[in-house]
């Protein structure tokens, strides 16, 4: 056993990647930055293999990279590896081409990331691969009954973008199984410290490390987490494509991650607050936060989630579009911006799109609660609210 195996998420958050050979004497391994490597001899040259720990071009990384994705893979018991993507949509559609083929169909959760519905409808289409939506409220059964001859896996994302649903993802996961079809998880809300995903049946979890690991709105990562089965599969995929992440990007993701824990348990906290007191508001209509026992699947994050994290929506009562905008417009401690898990608040209307049912397609306002005091984040909606 592992030191790693026998710590806990916040001592793993510290000690993960930080191995002598890559840092000597400094407490964080420094930037490296390369494109060639230089060998020994022409055997070394044939004989190098890329990975963690072997130096073979500057695409398949350095010590900088390598810190950042052992890190990441020990706070997931039970993953392989972790490949690293030059953004959050990189990892998942270098994901679904690692897994799909032409003449396959991938499920997706009719509450997926807007920009990985295009990369279905736009790009898989055009390979041969059919994505059908289902209700983010399926239960494994029904969701089983979808399941054809062609069905490949399952994408997920739980809670849902915009609408933040949660699904049963350890009981879709072991209906996969059973059928021999691959999960793949976006867990970019939850994070490891909140969701294993690995550990309770995922194969293959998505992070982008542009949100809560980087933390500071500063730079643009993915990462994909994957089983045995998939690991090495996946990280072939990614070089094959030619991605790549910046070694300074890396280094920055990795003095994130140090903090991840402390932030988000503040996101929580903060965002939990701004929540209620949102959902007492007269001018409020439907709040969509796991946490709240409103929210749809409220029960799963229950007894599935170790906490939430500071993203979530609302609606307003009786007012359009037009309405609703202005409000976000009043507000002046919350940022006008896309993206989240920063230490600074961000205010942005929404309107989910749905191709199965009209479940919380209405429009909304999606808040992501920073660091901020939480009684100054209130006050700042409340006089954009009293208009």
């Amino acid at each position: 056993m592992s030191v790693a195996d026998s710590t806990r998420p916040d001592t793993r958050l510290v000690t993960g990647g930080r191995r002598k050979e890559w840092r000597g004497r400094l407490v964080s391994p420094p930037v490296e930055r390369t494109s060639t490597i230089l060998f020994d001899s022409v055997a070394d040259m044939r004989q190098r293999k890329p990975g963690l720990g072997s130096y073979a071009y500057g695409l398949q990384g350095t010590a900088s990279h390598w810190a950042l994705a052992e890190a990441l893979t020990e706070l997931e018991p039970g993953a392989a590896g972790t490949a690293l993507l030059p953004s959050g949509l990189a990892a998942i559609t270098a994901a679904m081409l690692a897994v799909l083929s032409a003449g396959d169909e991938v499920l997706v959760v009719d509450s997926v990331y807007g920009p990985t519905r295009i990369f279905c409808d736009k790009i898989l289409s055009g390979f041969g691969i059919a994505a059908r939506y289902y209700d983010p409220l399926a239960t494994p059964e029904a969701l089983e009954s979808l399941v054809g001859e062609s069905t490949r896996a399952i994408l997920l994302e739980s809670p849902g973008s915009l609408t933040f649903e949660v699904q049963d993802v350890p009981g879709i996961c072991a209906m996969a199984r059973r059928r021999g079809l691959t999960t793949i998880l976006d867990n970019t809300w939850a994070t490891p410290l909140l969701f294993p995903a690995i550990a309770v049946g995922v194969d293959i979890s998505i992070l982008a490390v542009s949100k809560h690991v980087g933390g500071h709105s500063d730079l643009l990562m993915g990462a994909v987490t994957a089983t045995p089965e998939w690991f090495e599969r996946i990280q072939h995929t990614a070089w094959d494509l030619g991605h790549a992440v910046s070694p300074d990007d890396a280094w920055l993701a990795s003095r994130g991650l140090r903090t991840l824990g402390v932030r988000l348990r503040q996101h929580e906290h903060s965002g939990l607050a701004v929540a209620k007191w949102l959902d007492a508001h007269a001018a409020v209509g439907t709040m969509l936060h796991p946490a709240l026992p409103d929210c749809p699947g409220h029960a799963l994050w229950q007894r599935d989630f170790r906490g939430s994290s500071g993203l979530f929506a609302f609606s307003l009562l009786n007012a359009d579009r037009k309405a609703r905008d202005a409000v976000v417009d009043r507000l002046q401690l919350f940022g006008i911006g896309y993206s989240w898990g920063g230490f600074e608040s961000l205010a942005i209307p929404v309107d989910p799109v749905r191709t199965v049912g009209k479940q919380n397609s209405q429009p909304l306002i999606r808040l992501h609660i920073g660091l901020e005091d939480a009684d100054d984040l209130i006050a700042d909606l409340e006089q954009a609210l009293s208009v």
